[in-house]
């Protein structure tokens, strides 16, 4: 397993938490997910065949912005 963890920028509550992890659990490959708005860090666990273009993808439909912390 692999973790990247990503900095998002624009969360402000739990429902930002959720329309992220929302988002970024429809990417095949990624097995676990830790988002929190107050710290604005996203942490995804895949099994290595996620790439970061995926996830920054999945954010941006999610409303947020995001780059690999």
């Amino acid at each position: 397993m692999i973790t990247t963890t990503f900095r998002v920028t624009g969360m402000s509550c739990s429902h930002c938490e959720h329309a992220v992890t929302d988002e970024v659990a429809k990417i095949d490959g990624v097995t676990g997910i830790d988002v929190s708005a107050q710290t604005g860090l996203l942490a995804v666990d895949s099994d290595g065949a996620v790439s970061d273009e995926a996830v920054l993808r999945a954010v941006d439909e999610a409303g947020y912005s995001a780059l690999r912390a």
